[in-house]
């Protein structure tokens, strides 16, 4: 019998998917009733997260995930350090919600620079 993936292994396949661009699988990730909230994003549906926020990887150089942790039944953390190819490296922070399996909410916060 297969174990389910833990919301943390939930959470590193939509990072996986979103940087390879393979919006079936992450289509498969993120529930029906997703919300995805950040500086520039209001509460924004699946669909508008699917047309406006998913298809921006091309623009990352590199993507390491540096914490990704379950710190509530369903709620994991995760501080990522980027890359971009027009030039600048910066550390976000999200906070992601996981219900049976799927993405259903993700914050994300915004940092600068990483600092020496």
């Amino acid at each position: 019998m297969t174990q389910a993936p833990t919301s943390a292994e939930v959470v590193r396949e939509l990072f996986d998917a979103y940087l390879v661009q393979d919006e079936e699988r992450a289509r498969e990730l993120v529930g029906d009733g997703f919300r995805f909230t950040s500086p520039q994003d209001d509460h924004i549906d699946r669909d508008a997260y699917f047309a406006r926020c998913f298809p921006t990887a091309g623009r990352v150089a590199r993507q390491e995930l540096q914490e990704v942790a379950e710190v509530a039944p369903g709620l994991v953390f995760v501080r990522y350090e980027y890359e971009l190819r027009a030039g600048g490296t910066f550390r976000n922070m999200e906070a992601i919600t996981v219900r049976e399996g799927r993405v259903v909410d993700v914050q994300v916060y915004f940092g600068g620079p990483p600092r020496p």
